[in-house]
């Protein structure tokens, strides 16, 4: 039987597969076995409050942090194993990428949307038009042309977050990790961008993971949902089942914690408090 590559794998493998993750800081256990999976085009929600191990883990499975055990699986094929050379250094880097909470972070401030992406480009698809790529990047993201010569004090947040959409997406990625992407925009550009991501999801085989405190996000834009407090899983399943029924007490104050009509904040923090006893 052939070993898999890149367009050769197990029929029924996942594009993502995190199993028995731990990363401690110190005596901190900041990841403590975590495990799950997201299958071929499914889009999978991390939720969680400050502090409950969702960020160091997406940055485990991107590969800005290194887990002190697990495994992670893209595509199939092992992520922890050691690379060597340029070549498998850029193979690893674009099969996850991650979009950030502020855009304007990640951009150089001196360079235009068009060099952004032709850069990315270069890197890694060296004998492609760039050219067309850029324009077929850009319409893919809903920003068109025009904002090709733009520099980014020049866009919008929401623009901003769109053109690291773009540059995620020009390396065709098989997982896009999304780290709280939308939770410095207005509500009326995170429902744009949340639409955009799910038109993108129709359009091509990528997996999402969406790391967010908000379960509104969750609700909207997540098949299947984990919950996570103090670095362990406390709740899995699918998002509908866990939103309508939440088995696990934190996961109730989480939703809780909403404001709706008859919310008590008294009441929430006592509950929080009874649950940290």
């Amino acid at each position: 039987m052939p070993e898999p590559t890149e367009t050769s794998r197990p029929a029924d493998a996942h594009v993502l597969e995190v199993r028995g993750l731990r990363r401690s800081f110190g005596e901190v256990a900041a990841v403590d076995d975590v495990s799950f999976a997201v299958p071929d085009g499914g889009s999978l929600g991390v939720v969680g409050e400050s502090g409950s191990g969702k960020t160091t883990t997406a940055r485990i499975i991107v590969g800005l942090e290194r887990a002190d055990a697990g495994e992670i699986q893209v595509r199939g094929r092992p992520r922890t194993a050691r690379v060597r050379g340029r070549a498998q250094r850029l193979a690893r880097a674009r099969e996850v990428q991650m979009v950030f909470q502020d855009p304007y972070l990640s951009l150089d401030p001196r360079t235009s949307v068009e060099s952004v992406l032709r850069e990315t480009l270069r890197l890694h698809f060296p004998r492609i038009d760039h050219a067309r790529r850029v324009r077929e990047l850009l319409d893919q993201v809903g920003l068109g042309t025009r904002a090709a010569d733009a520099l980014p004090r020049q866009l919008s947040g929401g623009q901003r977050q769109r053109v690291a959409i773009a540059r995620a997406l020009a390396v065709e990625p098989a997982v896009l990790v999304l780290d709280e992407a939308v939770a410095a925009l207005d509500v009326s550009v995170q429902a744009q961008i949340l639409n955009l991501l799910a038109d993108i999801r129709e359009r091509t085989p990528i997996g999402y993971l969406f790391i967010t405190h908000d379960l509104g996000v969750v609700r909207c834009v997540t098949d299947d949902v984990i919950v996570m407090r103090h670095g362990a899983v406390v709740e899995a399943g699918a998002t509908a089942d866990v939103l309508a029924a939440p088995a696990h007490p934190y996961t109730r104050l989480l939703l809780d914690s909403v404001p709706h009509p008859g919310w008590d904040p008294e009441r929430i923090a006592a509950a929080r408090r009874a649950l940290t006893l």
